[in-house]
């Protein structure tokens, strides 16, 4: 029965197809069980509104390909080359990370870099999960996925092969910096300028008391759920921003993607992943919990959160301004500018409490 659940490609949006005879002619020299004979089909997973995801298909095989999106210049985002570098790392001491099999950085095949990785057959949850999820089973989900972001935590780096791909120290500063840029670089006609809510974010840091391996994007629609086992994560996805940082900003940019039961209909209404539900844990007791599980004291997280939260919004609005700009046509994006107002006026409530 689970099986009806199984997250499933789409046709591919006219905006995102690929050249086909070229990517066969490309497979068939680099990946070993391709031939030139075989026909190739392409599907396109909805989800996702920074990298692309698409299933490649071929006699009885599948895999996965991931790439940017087009006209996408945004400086440190779409490095298909880092994403899949970190993949290949994190086989030997990550559980839950996907199998690579390809790297291409010739933009003569499909218009920009790309990578295969093996398909993780599965269940995710977008905004309703597929399945039916009860009060209990809604609270182990929410463990679980707590336990698998702690165990990303807690990988020993020194020994993941890893180590350059962050600064570490000062990442905080470095953060607050950049997306305060990138906010401004961003901004259309009609945004909030936000210039108080970046003003106390630099002016409230607190020091970098750890850094580690975090995800950078964690939530609900980048895990994979066993289609036995509902309950069960068996695979993270989308590691564009992997780095070497603070696991209490990357705990707080996974908790802004977090619309409890109670919060406004403001956030109700851009909420994006099932986290309403009856049985869901609040912001606080995943907290709670996250700093049980790592033996860890955390006061004052309301920053991180307030972080996650302008983040977010920096992101929302980047992809909405190149909707503007129609370097896009995807008629998810026509109203992102105002999910970036919302999140906006959301960090800037949480940051006058």
């Amino acid at each position: 029965m689970h099986n009806d659940f199984i997250d499933k490609p789409n046709n591919v949006r006219n905006e995102d197809s690929l050249d086909k005879h070229k990517l066969s002619v490309y497979l068939s020299t680099h990946l070993d069980n391709f031939s030139i004979q075989d026909e190739l089909q392409v599907q396109q997973f909805p989800g996702g509104a920074s990298n692309l995801t698409y299933q490649i298909s071929w006699n009885e095989n599948h895999a996965i390909l991931r790439t940017a999106p087009r006209g996408a210049n945004i400086k440190g985002a779409h490095d298909m080359g880092r994403e899949f570098k970190v993949l290949n790392s994190l086989e030997s001491c990550f559980d839950y990370s996907p199998k690579t099999l390809l790297y291409c950085e010739d933009n003569d095949i499909i218009g920009r870099p790309f990578y295969l990785m093996e398909k993780v057959s599965g269940i995710i949850a977008r905004k309703s999960f597929p399945m039916p999820v009860n009060t209990e089973m809604a609270q182990v989900l929410c463990k679980d996925l707590i336990d698998v972001h702690v165990a990303l935590h807690n990988i020993d780096i020194s020994k993941s092969g890893l180590s350059d791909l962050g600064k570490g120290e000062g990442y905080i500063q470095r953060q607050i910096s950049g997306w305060n840029k990138r906010y401004v670089n961003a901004l259309t006609e009609d945004s909030l300028p936000a210039v108080k809510l970046m003003q106390w974010l630099e002016a409230n840091q607190p020091s970098d008391t750890e850094t580690c391996l975090i995800h950078n994007d964690y939530k609900f629609d980048n895990v994979v759920l066993s289609a036995k086992s509902p309950h069960k994560i068996i695979s993270v996805l989308d590691w564009e921003m992997t780095t070497i940082g603070s696991p209490l900003m990357d705990l707080g940019c996974s908790l802004a993607y977090w619309v409890e039961k109670n919060d406004p209909p403001q956030m109700q209404a851009i909420r994006m992943m099932p986290t309403n539900i009856d049985g869901m844990m609040t912001r606080n007791e995943i907290v709670e919990y996250y700093a049980l599980k790592r033996n860890m004291s955390i006061d004052n997280f309301n920053y991180y959160y307030v972080f996650g939260l302008f983040r977010l919004a920096v992101i929302v609005q980047q992809i909405y301004k190149r909707y503007a700009q129609g370097k896009t046509t995807n008629p998810a994006f026509k109203n992102l500018g105002n999910a970036a107002k919302i999140l906006i006026m959301k960090a800037e409530s949480e940051y006058k409490l």
